[in-house]
């Protein structure tokens, strides 16, 4: 932790707090106003590093701390216990100077203060627990365990729990499609895909290249559905739902005239950064996709509104900010856009849907019933050289799952299906 490793303890027990407590997202909680307000930029990685980690191992934490307590705490007070855990073991901080900040945190909040002796005795304990890789992972929240796990079976839903637990390595994708040269260049690793995957723990914008344009973080999986969609130079190219960009500029990358689409404004922003950076064109529109008119396209990509359950592993927060009623109205919103989009097509064309989601609500169930609804479509399914054989679902789409491969990393979760239209 850095020198004034307090502040940021304390900012990453307010990031947690607002995230269980509130339901509010990381991401939103991380504006200059936020808890990581006044920070230095270490302290902020130090924060946002520690409450990440919290989330990801909580579970594991408390199964530590419940054989430790007679009764449970106030839950603010349980949270700071769990980060402190987490710290410890987890991180492998000091456990004396975890502990000593631990409990001036709970003394300074007049909520937990009347917990400072029992944290100090109870983490002075917990931070002797050996065993701590042996724990189970943490598990999934119940409303997407039970939906996953009529699907994949138990088995299948620990494997993806595993695969939450480890994180996520950071993936770019070079703007020259040479990934080869951009690994030997960053020292990285090529992915079976072409990506190119670094540590978690680089920074990002002091890497060679950035500056320049050269590439673009994009998980290996999020890299997939524009390869399946292989857009030639001169075509045009409706992209939906296009920001934060990294889809948009793999298509610009090809050489294809293509639109980005979005109906958010400060979205469409950071896009249009992006764009500039790289120095990629495209012909950025804000609008709902819904009721967007325009001449039709050759391709059309739909990364449609989803649960965003596929990245768990690199926002653990998302199990605690939502639920599954929350995500119900998405379905037909994911639906409708399918059939928006083919509308926008030309006959011949070619329709990639995806969803960064582990729901098969939100993915081969959604591809099933547009085959019903528009029954002259054609699956047209990916046989590059890449697409290994357990990726391939029976409707003719592609599931990409975390704990896919394990010796490398792991891959977000995803659904791709390509759908053509008749001619």
């Amino acid at each position: 932790m850095a020198k004034d490793g307090n502040r940021a303890r304390q900012a990453a027990l307010h990031l947690i707090q607002g995230v269980i407590l509130e339901q509010v997202q990381m991401s939103d909680l991380t504006g200059p106003v936020g808890p990581l307000g006044g920070l230095t930029p270490q302290e902020k990685a130090a924060a946002q590093r520690l409450a990440l980690s919290t989330l990801r191992h909580g579970g594991r934490a408390d199964a530590v701390l419940h054989p430790l307590m007679r009764k449970h705490p106030p839950e603010a007070a349980k949270i700071l216990m769990r980060m402190a855990v987490v710290e410890m073991l987890q991180e492998g901080a000091a456990p004396h100077g975890v502990v000593n900040a631990a409990v001036n945190l709970m003394r300074a909040d007049r909520d937990t203060a009347p917990m400072a002796g029992l944290a100090n005795a109870v983490l002075r304990r917990a931070s002797e627990f050996e065993g701590w890789d042996d724990l189970p992972a943490q598990k999934m929240p119940g409303w997407l365990r039970g939906r996953l796990e009529s699907r994949l079976g138990r088995a299948g839903v620990q494997a993806l729990e595993v695969a939450h637990a480890a994180g996520a390595p950071l993936d770019i994708t070079p703007k020259s499609g040479d990934a080869a040269a951009l690994a030997e260049r960053l020292g990285g690793q090529v992915t079976p895909t072409g990506s190119v995957r670094l540590p978690a723990t680089v920074q990002v914008t002091a890497l060679d290249g950035y500056e320049a344009g050269d590439w673009w973080v994009q998980d290996a999986a999020a890299a997939l559905p524009v390869k399946v969609l292989n857009p030639q130079a001169g075509e045009r190219v409706l992209d939906i739902c296009a920001a934060p960009g990294g889809k948009t500029m793999q298509i610009a990358a090809s050489g294809a005239n293509v639109t980005a689409l979005d109906i958010s404004g400060p979205r469409v922003k950071r896009l249009t950064e992006n764009l500039t950076r790289t120095g990629l064109n495209a012909d950025v529109v804000v609008a709902d996709a819904l009721t967007y008119e325009a001449a039709p396209f050759d391709a059309i990509l739909l990364d449609a509104p989803c649960s965003a359950t596929g990245t768990l592993r690199r926002h653990p927060d998302l199990p605690f900010a939502r639920d599954g009623k929350a995500i119900k109205p998405l379905f037909p919103l994911q639906s409708d856009m399918i059939d928006r989009a083919l509308g926008l097509l030309k006959p011949g064309g070619r329709l990639v849907f995806c969803t960064c989601s582990l729901l098969p609500e939100e993915g081969e169930d959604q591809a099933r019933a547009a085959l019903e609804r528009h029954p002259d479509l054609e699956v047209v399914k990916p046989d590059a050289d890449w697409v290994e054989d357990t990726w391939h679902s029976d409707e003719g789409g592609l599931r990409l799952r975390p704990d896919y491969w394990p010796e490398i990393g792991g891959m977000d979760g995803f659904y791709i299906v390509m759908l053509r239209k008749p001619a």
